[in-house]
């Protein structure tokens, strides 16, 4: 019987297939889904900030930061068994959840900046994007299957879709 995992904000995790793993409430936070397209090990990795060296204390949690996060759920899926070869990655959320005005800040824009940081790591470690579902002003819940590679997305009056 199979198992769903969950992953809490600014958490990772891994699987191995047929068990599934989900996230939920994911506004501007990005929910990067990655597998190893041939053992089917499989990781999700639930990010709330793009850069651990902007903010004083960043090694505390490494699961929060895009920079950190991506790189620890790649290395315990390669614990598991899994080989950066063969990893392929799916990403959701990065929404702009509220509109901050005035000030000059782009406090408003932390999901655009944390997709931005997603992306740059993926492609860093050389780990391709397959799909993503990212940006517009609503929340995401997120399951991800490794056997299919299906990342499934919901969101509140919208019909769910499997990128």
């Amino acid at each position: 019987m199979s198992e769903i995992i969950k992953v809490g904000m600014a958490d990772l995790k891994t699987c191995v297939s047929p068990d599934g793993i989900t996230t939920l409430g994911l506004g501007s936070c990005v929910g990067i889904a990655v597998r190893d397209t041939v053992n089917k090990i499989g990781g999700l990795a639930h990010i709330m900030l793009p850069d651990s060296k902007a903010i004083r204390n960043g090694q505390q949690n490494i699961a929060k930061f895009a920079d950190t996060g991506i790189e620890e759920l790649v290395r315990q899926m390669e614990k598991l068994g899994a080989k950066r070869s063969r990893m392929v990655a799916k990403i959701a959320g990065g929404a702009t959840m509220f509109v901050f005005q005035g000030n000059g800040t782009n406090l408003g824009q932390v999901g655009d900046r944390n997709v931005e940081a997603v992306k740059s790591k993926l492609k860093e470690l050389k780990i391709p994007i397959l799909a993503e579902d990212t940006g517009e002003n609503y929340g995401r819940t997120v399951i991800f299957y490794p056997e299919s590679g299906d990342f499934h997305i919901r969101a509140v009056g919208k019909n769910e879709t499997i990128i």
